[in-house]
């Protein structure tokens, strides 16, 4: 394949992205907010991720479009930071699906980053579930806008693990500081990825041109909260944790400025699509995941 265009591709998911696909593809397109600049075969073009400018024009001819851009989610859920993160994923999907039918030849496949919570509707006591909600907007964007001549997939990803970013990072620095035990009530359910095969399952549903509409992007292995942490001290060979129950967990949140319905909620999701096309996990246990990332 030739051309590739990753929006929003400068964060931990778009690295490994690219770590991987720079090889593969002889010109790569970073979308990013910074100055432009180049960098061996990944040249990054400025945008505002909401309008069109001469930006679309790097739509044309492509073979892949990948979408990774929003405001991160770990904050407080302030009134701010929800239209930060919605309207950030909206307006960025909206924008480069209206790119797309302004260029003579759109790319071939375009995997747009959902949530994951969408396959797993899970309300909190307060009967609000705002990740849902983003995510089911996120895919109402996507959908909105018709571009008959690109194959589209929603990506509807769970927590990724990695060794240098993602979910597992904190969980290990506060393991190894003895207070890995159960978070909340240590029952709900824990949906994860591991970082290659995130990146795999990416590859995959691009060249299996049978994939289309969302895809779960988790392992087949959903934990709940407590077996989590305690698989994690395994690994780490740390011997005990102390819990955090819901309490702590707000007033922590409030304090390092985080949200705790993030660990509290729950997420239990199965990648079933993949699986009956044929996808072969790498790490399609909890514990083979850990012995890589962990070690």
């Amino acid at each position: 394949m030739n051309k590739l265009v990753i929006a929003g591709g400068t964060g931990f998911l778009g690295n490994e992205l690219l770590d991987f696909y720079t090889s593969k593809f002889t010109e790569i397109i970073v979308l990013t907010r910074s100055k432009p600049y180049q960098a061996k075969n990944i040249n990054y073009v400025q945008w505002d991720a909401k309008t069109i400018g001469t930006w679309h024009s790097c739509l044309n001819n492509a073979d892949v479009l990948i979408n990774l851009t929003g405001k991160s989610v770990d904050c407080r859920f302030t009134k701010k930071n929800k239209a930060l993160i919605l309207n950030s994923r909206i307006d960025s999907t909206l924008a480069l699906g209206k790119a797309i039918n302004l260029v003579d030849n759109p790319p071939k496949v375009w995997l747009n980053a959902s949530s994951a919570a969408i396959s797993h509707p899970n309300k909190e006591e307060n009967g609000e579930d705002f990740m849902l909600d983003v995510g089911i907007a996120w895919e109402k964007a996507f959908e909105s806008i018709k571009n008959v001549n690109t194959r589209k997939i929603a990506l509807r990803i769970s927590l990724v693990f990695g060794k240098n970013g993602g979910a597992l990072v904190p969980l290990k620095k506060i393991s190894q500081l003895g207070l890995g035990g159960k978070q909340g009530s240590g029952k709900q359910m824990v949906s994860w990825v591991h970082i290659k095969d995130f990146v795999a399952i990416t590859n995959f549903a691009i060249e299996n041109t049978k994939i289309t509409g969302p895809i779960v992007v988790a392992a087949p292995d959903a934990k709940s909260n407590k077996k989590l942490m305690a698989t994690i001290r395994k690994a780490l060979k740390v011997p005990f944790g102390l819990p955090a129950y819901s309490w702590m967990l707000k007033i922590g949140g409030f304090i390092i400025g985080t949200e705790p319905s993030l660990i509290l909620n729950s997420m239990d999701v199965y990648p079933e699509k993949l699986i009956k096309n044929g996808f072969k996990f790498k790490y399609a246990t909890l514990e083979m995941a850990l012995k890589n990332l962990l070690k």
